[in-house]
């Protein structure tokens, strides 16, 4: 059933081709809330308001719009049949990595970069005094008394680069460790760089015995972008 959150209230449904506020066309999501609780998915879920964009996305990447519930402005996703697609990311600038505690009024009570808070800014450049070793962090986050990672990558889709830029917000601590070999890797190319965004099935025995199954985003860079064009004949 289609949700009805914009049939009371007609006039706040976003329009076509608006100006988003934070100039975001789409999102890319690894997962959704069903029954009030998250889910991880197999394919990336792609979420817009902006109905030419949701027809790009499913035809580039398959699925078909729909509505969903939310107060914000990407009232529509396509749950995609694609676990990879090909991106363009302008160097390092466009990826933002934070570690940051939520409090209960939905705010950052502790925003830092891993040895320094960025937030308040009474206190910024302050150590931050979380523990030094990813273990240690990783605990302190799990047990909610420190923070998680956020990783904000802004990247435009490779084979439809016009349809606007798109990001990802990741808290995957895998993902945190290998930004530093990500973050070469665009410096090498030093400008648009072609890469695979992707969502990687992991799974393995714990030390406990338990079973681990888990997605995570991948991100590979290829090759500078404008080489990718060069060596595409239908780009000529």
């Amino acid at each position: 059933m289609r949700p009805k959150i914009w049939d009371t209230d007609p006039d706040a449904k976003p329009k076509p081709r608006q100006l988003f506020s934070d100039d975001v066309a789409f999102r890319f999501r690894a997962g959704r809330t069903v029954n009030d609780r998250p889910v991880s998915l197999a394919h990336w879920r792609v979420t817009t308001g902006d109905p030419e964009v949701a027809d790009a996305v499913a035809q580039l990447m398959g699925g078909k719009p729909e509505e969903w519930e939310t107060s914000k402005e990407d009232f529509l996703e396509v749950l995609t049949t694609s676990d990879s697609v090909q991106i363009v990311i302008n160097g390092v600038k466009d990826i933002d990595s934070r570690f940051v505690l939520w409090g209960r009024s939905g705010g950052p009570i502790h925003e830092c970069d891993g040895v320094n808070f960025l937030s308040p800014e009474e206190d910024a450049g302050t150590p931050c005094g979380c523990p030094a070793l990813l273990a240690d962090r990783k605990a302190q986050s799990r047990s909610g008394r420190g923070p998680a990672p956020q990783t904000k990558i802004t990247f435009r889709l490779a084979e439809d680069y016009d349809l606007g830029k798109g990001q990802l917000t990741s808290t995957s601590w895998e993902l945190v460790k290998v930004l530093h070999e990500i973050d070469d890797a665009l410096d090498a190319v030093g400008g648009e760089a072609l890469c695979s965004l992707s969502l990687e099935h992991v799974e393995f025995t714990a030390a406990s015995g338990q079973a681990v199954s888990f997605r995570k985003p991948v991100i590979k860079v290829i090759k500078a972008y404008n080489e990718a064009i060069a060596d595409d004949p239908h780009e000529s």
